[in-house]
């Protein structure tokens, strides 16, 4: 998406990757809120979780089925045409350590904080915070609502202030604010006040994700 969109609006049109990255991620909270009321607790442990894993293995096939019908950018097919030597990965570490290790690290650092924030925080909310599993789903959900609906703004701001900009600024309220939102929700009993506090995380994490 970002090699099609071009250089004004390549920020806003690559948001929307992650926009279905995170829809995945609600259908599979949705998938679960409904097991969790459909299925005694005891059935959901010993074979209903097996549910989840059958759906996500059926829309594997859709999704490599509609990816063998996509066609490539033309920067792909001009790079596979002339087989130039950068196409080898390793070579991105000899000629562009430097480089190849920022991106590195940019891509560590905002998947650290997304997969925080999304896929460990529900049991953060469950075994620090002390809310039912039922709750954390819920705060999840929500949180993650809001968050997808964000995605294209910081897409659009990183169009108009630069991703240089946008990723210090992302780093650096995520470097600060993360300690006291975590301890804002390890304290908490009540679920809008921690989808409250969880909320700015989620005003770094897409600028991260840019």
């Amino acid at each position: 998406m970002s090699e099609m969109a071009g250089k004004t609006r390549r920020g806003f049109w690559s948001s929307f990757q992650f926009m279905t990255l995170i829809m995945g991620q609600l259908t599979a909270l949705a998938v679960l809120i409904l097991l969790q009321h459909i299925l005694p607790k005891a059935d959901l442990e010993a074979w209903g979780w097996r549910i989840a894993f059958a759906i996500g293995g059926l829309l594997a096939v859709v999704v490599f089925y509609i990816r063998a019908g996509l066609e490539e950018s033309p920067s792909f097919l001009a790079a596979k045409a002339s087989r130039a030597e950068r196409s080898r990965a390793m070579l991105l570490f000899t000629k562009f350590p430097r480089e190849t290790w920022t991106i590195f690290a940019l891509t560590s650092a905002g998947s650290l904080a997304f997969y925080a924030y999304t896929t460990y925080m529900q049991k953060f909310l469950v075994n620090t915070s002390g809310f039912t599993k039922d709750q954390a789903t819920a705060i999840s959900a929500g949180s993650l609502l809001v968050y997808m609906l964000v995605q294209p703004l910081f897409g659009a701001l990183s169009d108009r202030i630069g991703r240089k900009t946008t990723l210090i600024f992302a780093f650096l309220i995520g470097a600060i604010i993360t300690y006291p939102v975590m301890w804002q929700i390890a304290t908490t009993r009540d679920p809008l006040t921690a989808s409250f506090w969880w909320w700015p995380c989620w005003w770094c994490c897409p600028a991260i994700r840019r």
